[in-house]
């Protein structure tokens, strides 16, 4: 009964969703565990380049049951669309399952999220206002909407009219914000009702017969590690957890059952948002890397900050993370580059360091302690198999896997399905 778990290592954007694409061809279920559709994956394969937010990259095997699970942050009208984007291309979401006990996103937790943005200034965390850290902050606060709610027409008018009356008093107060009119946000949401009812069902126990006949069970991590809400450079996180026990507990399944845990890195850095990077590049070597490797934003464009690969950060996500494996994606956009720099330990307040600080303010002040490579100057876009990689190119790999503790069991040459490089250390 294998249950595999793939957990972005860095700041997200990482290649997940090609990797989880991928797997999916070979799992029986594929469940979205966590976060809203503030995350983004990027699918290319046989039938086209597929940007999607909640629904799980499972989608594409129809034989594949698609799990949206409890810890996830559901905006209804979001998934309807893309729903209708995927029939629209002929991909039918009919094995899609989303569970009652996900939290709903609200009109309100979007302005929230946009005003209080707005509000912190020049200390903007950088969210992409999609709604998610407010509709979280309702979820621990017990006073949240479910998915279970849509079933009900009459319960679900009565609490999103609560919700929203009482949603208005806070934007009046705190920010002194135009209202939003209960009635007409609770027939919108009893409108998404009707086409989400018949996707709407407790997820346990499809896990349950999954796991009791040894079927596989793909996890789908959103965002990544250093974005977790623990674990992360925080308060330049996000609002989820986002690590391999994040997903299991947002799933529904006991650590018990993991067999696998695919930890996916770039083999440069890339992150999104405010917040350090230590190893960012802001010179011609990181435009070079973002206009190759096209490093804009799936859900926002948002040009992404590029910097060589950091392996003190990336072995911090190890640690809290325990992965068997890592999957190493984009190996081809360095192909251009003559050297290459690692990043192996960091200098903080004139001592060395090999571990990631916990506070934010300190990382901003850490400085890289780089271990130079030589790259290989050569295509490997083309390549079919591990073994026919340039030279310095499996060095490099090698180099990290040394540096992070882990081999690397997949290695991503190309955005498709199918310029992925098996290199026999997955278990």
């Amino acid at each position: 009964m294998p249950v595999i778990a793939v957990v972005g290592g860095q700041w997200g954007d990482e290649g997940k969703g090609k990797i989880i694409d991928l797997l999916a061809g070979r799992a029986h279920v594929v469940v979205r565990s966590q976060g809203g559709d503030n995350a983004g994956h990027t699918v290319v394969n046989p039938r086209g380049t597929f940007a999607l937010h909640l629904v799980p990259a499972g989608i594409f095997n129809p034989a594949t049951d698609c799990l949206i699970g409890p810890g996830v942050a559901l905006n209804p009208e979001v998934l309807l669309a893309e729903i209708d984007a995927l029939r629209e291309r002929g991909v039918a979401a009919d094995k899609l399952v989303i569970s009652p006990r996900a939290h709903l996103v609200m009109p309100y937790h979007l302005v929230l999220d946009r005003l209080e943005e707005e509000a912190r200034g020049p200390r903007a965390i950088g969210t992409t206002r999609r709604g998610i850290g407010p509709m979280y902050v309702d979820k621990v606060r017990r006073i949240g909407l479910v998915v279970g709610d849509l079933q009900d027409p009459v319960r679900l008018r009565e609490r999103v009219s609560a919700a929203v009356e009482r949603r208005n008093l806070q934007l009046a107060r705190d920010f002194n914000a135009e209202p939003i009119d209960p009635r007409e946000t609770a027939s919108r949401y009893d409108q998404f009702a009707e086409r989400i009812r018949p996707h709407i069902a407790d997820t346990e126990p499809i896990l349950e017969r999954a796991l009791r006949d040894g079927r596989t069970i793909l996890l789908e991590g959103a965002h990544g590690t250093l974005l977790d809400l623990d674990h992360g450079s925080y308060p330049f996180v996000t609002t989820s957890s986002c690590t391999v026990g994040g997903l299991l507990n947002g799933a529904g399944i006991g650590p018990r059952h993991l067999t696998t845990a695919l930890g996916v890195f770039k083999a440069y850095a890339t992150r999104v948002g405010a917040g350090p990077m230590p190893t960012e590049l802001d010179d011609e070597v990181g435009a070079h890397i973002r206009e190759r490797g096209q490093e804009y934003g799936t859900r926002t464009g948002r040009p992404r900050r590029c910097g060589w690969f950091d392996a003190v950060a990336a072995r911090h996500s190890v640690l809290v993370n325990g992965f068997h494996a890592l999957a190493v994606t984009r190996l081809d956009i360095l192909d251009a580059l003559d050297e290459l720099k690692v990043c192996i330990a960091y200098e903080l307040h004139g001592q060395r360091i090999d571990h990631l600080p916990s506070q934010a303010e300190e990382v901003e002040r850490c400085r890289p302690v780089w271990e130079g490579l030589k790259g290989w100057s050569s295509p490997t876009g083309n390549v079919q198999d591990w073994r026919e990689l340039p030279t310095a190119a499996r060095d490099y790999v090698r180099f990290l896997e040394d540096a992070v503790g882990v081999r690397a069991g997949l290695i991503g040459v190309g955005r498709e399905r199918e310029k992925t490089l098996f290199t026999g250390a997955l278990p």
